[in-house]
C-alpha cells in the first residue's frame, strides 16, 4: 500500500480526499500538511468525523520523509514550494490547485525534471475523456464553428475562468495550431464588434453550491453542438485525484496530464 501526503487538508479537497482514502485499498495516508497560520495545526486531520490518527503540521520536509507520492490542493501561493520540497525528496506530486501563476508553472516544470509531475486542474476521470472530445471535435469541424466555453462554480470559487475552463480552452486552441493566449476572448463589454474568427470565448458563472460545470459549444450557421460535463459530487475528484496519484508512483520524471496516466 503507498503511502500518501496530502497538502491542503483542512480545504474542502483535502477533506474529500481523506472520505475518498477510507474506500481505497491501495493508497493510505502517512502525512497531513496545512500552513503554518492553520488553526488545526496539531490535530487530527479529520475535521469533521472518526479521527485517523494523522496530526496536521506545516513542516513539509519531515511530511515527505516517509511517503510514496504527494497530493497538493493548498492554497496556489503555496504550490512551488511543495513542489520543490518533493523534488528534494524524490517524491511524486499531482497538483490539484487552480489559479497558478507564471512562477509556479515555471517551479513545477523544474520539479518534473527530478520527479513526475501531474497538473490536474480537474481531477475527475470524465473530464478527462471531455478535453480529448473537445479535441477531436475542434480538429473535425474546423474554423465555419465558433467556440464558447461555459463554466460554473460555486460562490467560494476565487480563480476565473476555472483551471478546467482554460485547459479546456488550451486543448482547443491545440488542435487548431495556436496558442489559447492568441484566440481566448476573456470579457465582452459594449460595443465589441464582430467576432474574431478562430477565437475562444468564456462565459463564467459563481454561485450557490454549484460543485461544476463546463459546456464547450461549437456553433455553425444551422447546427450547433455541445459537450458538456456536470459535477454533482465532490467525491468524483477525490476519487480520480487518488487513482492518478496511485499511478504516478514508479513513473519517470516528467510533466504530465491526466490524460496521460488514464491512458485517454
Amino acid at each position: 500500500m503507498h503511502r500518501l501526503v496530502i497538502f491542503g487538508i483542512t480545504g474542502r479537497m483535502g477533506q474529500s480526499l481523506l472520505r475518498a482514502l477510507a474506500a481505497d485499498d491501495g493508497l493510505r495516508l502517512s502525512a497531513a500538511v496545512a500552513s503554518a497560520a492553520s488553526p488545526s495545526l496539531g490535530k487530527d486531520a479529520v475535521l469533521q468525523g472518526s479521527p485517523c490518527g494523522i496530526p496536521v503540521t506545516a513542516d513539509a520536509a519531515a511530511a515527505l520523509a516517509d511517503a510514496d507520492v504527494a497530493v497538493d490542493f493548498s492554497l496556489p501561493q503555496a504550490v512551488a514550494a511543495h513542489a520543490a520540497a518533493c523534488a528534494a525528496a524524490s517524491v511524486p506530486l499531482l497538483v490539484g490547485s487552480t489559479g497558478l501563476d507564471l512562477a509556479t508553472h515555471e517551479a513545477l516544470c523544474a520539479a518534473a525534471r527530478r520527479i513526475p509531475v501531474l497538473i490536474a486542474p480537474n481531477t475527475s476521470v470524465g473530464v478527462s475523456v471531455m478535453e480529448r472530445l473537445v479535441t477531436t471535435a475542434a480538429r473535425a469541424l474546423g474554423a465555419d464553428f465558433d467556440t464558447e466555453i461555459l463554466e460554473a462554480h460555486h460562490r467560494m470559487k476565487r480563480d476565473a475562468p476555472s483551471g478546467t475552463a482554460i485547459a479546456l480552452g488550451e486543448a482547443i486552441a491545440a488542435a487548431r495550431g495556436a496558442t489559447l493566449a492568441e484566440l481566448a476572448v476573456f470579457d465582452r463589454h459594449g460595443d465589441i464588434g464582430v467576432r474574431r474568427p478562430q477565437s475562444i470565448g468564456f462565459s463564467v458563472v459563481r454561485g450557490g453550491d454549484i460543485v461544476g460545470e463546463h459546456t464547450v459549444i461549437f456553433a455553425a450557421d444551422g447546427e450547433r453542438i455541445e459537450i458538456t460535463h456536470r459535477a454533482g459530487d465532490r467525491m468524483i475528484f477525490a476519487r480520480g485525484a487518488l487513482r492518478a496519484a496511485a499511478a504516478l508512483v514508479g513513473r519517470s520524471a516528467g510533466l504530465l496530464r491526466m490524460h496521460d496516466i488514464l491512458g485517454v
